[in-house]
């Protein structure tokens, strides 16, 4: 009787095992086996599993396509203005007289009204060359066409270029009135055989997991009072969006009617001054190279920042208090310049 038990349990015991076995077989089926050559000794066994690579989620603003930087009107005339939402970035500064002009940055974006553009200015050229973007102006001051010529800048002038890239609205009067579109700067770009892609890294190191400054003040509402052109910002939680606000009413696309609203706001505290370049005219000039005070906002938060440049061509990077370049949310920014005079106010 003991005997007959024990063959059962033998008998068990192979199935068992020829079932493990060959389940064993069934879960390696899609490896990839190599095996070591035996005749010299060696009897080990690598199996490396047939993984699929997961994809890593891309910024929207990834890849190789080299950007536009457009100089943007931003005075009564010319205010609205259409096509900032698309802008991956947008650098607002004093150029003379209390007043502000802005420079759109586009990558990977197709826009078919953007302006009015207008002439360039010194300081945004800084940031042109950054971006390592074509430089897209119609006309600009003396000093600003000077450095353009030296610096043999890619660059699209209103004053110069085919009549093609730029058309003016009979909606504004002129000079406010000038737009163009990136089909149409990139066709000019063709004919002028200027480089199309770039090997740069972007000017902000944008991320896709959600960056919520968790540490920082809060920042709800964002005053920035220039002189002639006082921004506002305030803080929609529902989009996770700021709405951008000009001289007290709301600002919207003027040809959608969409609000103008950004991701990110960083504020770059640097001094400007009047040069003697057109006297009269009160041309300011911005001191950027350096390590410059500012602060990163996002998703109703502020965090103090630094704001380094070491060269005109050369990219700010901005780095928190411990020395850490910044992680940026995956949405567009604008960048304010402002003075240190400036009362600026984030609650």
């Amino acid at each position: 009787m003991k005997v007959k038990i024990l063959i059962a349990l033998l008998v068990i015991a192979i199935i068992v095992f020829g079932v493990l076995l060959g389940m064993k077989f069934m879960k390696n089926e899609d490896t990839e086996e190599t095996y070591g050559n035996l005749a010299d000794g060696n009897n080990t066994m690598t199996v490396v599993l047939d993984e699929k690579e997961e994809e890593v989620p891309q910024s929207k603003y990834s890849g190789n396509e080299r950007t536009l930087a457009i100089m943007i009107d931003n005075v009564g005339g010319a205010v609205p203005q259409t096509g900032l939402n698309e802008a991956m970035l947008v650098y607002e500064a004093y150029v003379e007289g209390g007043l502000t002009r802005m420079l759109a940055v586009y990558k990977n974006a197709n826009v078919e009204t953007i302006g009015p553009t207008r002439s360039a200015r010194p300081v945004f050229i800084d940031y042109a060359l950054e971006n390592d973007s074509i430089f897209v102006h119609y006309g600009g001051s003396e000093r600003a066409l000077d450095d353009v010529e030296k610096l043999d800048m890619d660059n699209a002038n209103g004053i110069l270029s085919p009549k093609n890239v730029f058309w003016r609205t009979k909606d504004k009067k002129a000079p406010h009135n000038a737009l163009t579109n990136t089909e149409r700067i990139w066709e000019y770009a063709d004919s002028q055989k200027y480089r199309k892609t770039t090997n740069e890294r972007n000017v902000l190191n944008y991320v896709t997991e959600e960056v919520t400054l968790d540490e920082g003040t809060v920042a709800n509402t964002v005053d920035i009072p220039y002189a002639a052109s006082k921004v506002k910002y305030e803080y929609n939680p529902e989009t996770g969006l700021y709405e951008r606000y000009w001289k007290g009413s709301l600002s919207k696309d003027w040809l959608t009617g969409e609000k103008i609203t950004t991701k990110n706001i960083i504020i770059t505290i640097a001094k400007n001054y009047t040069t003697s370049e057109e006297n009269g005219y009160g041309r300011q000039e911005i001191e950027n190279i350096g390590n410059l005070d500012g602060y990163y906002i996002t998703n109703g938060k502020a965090i103090k920042i630094k704001c380094e440049k070491t060269t005109r061509a050369g990219k700010t990077v901005y780095k928190d208090l411990e020395g850490n370049e910044i992680k940026v949310n995956d949405g567009n920014t604008y960048v304010q310049i402002i003075p240190p005079s400036m009362d600026l106010t984030i609650n």
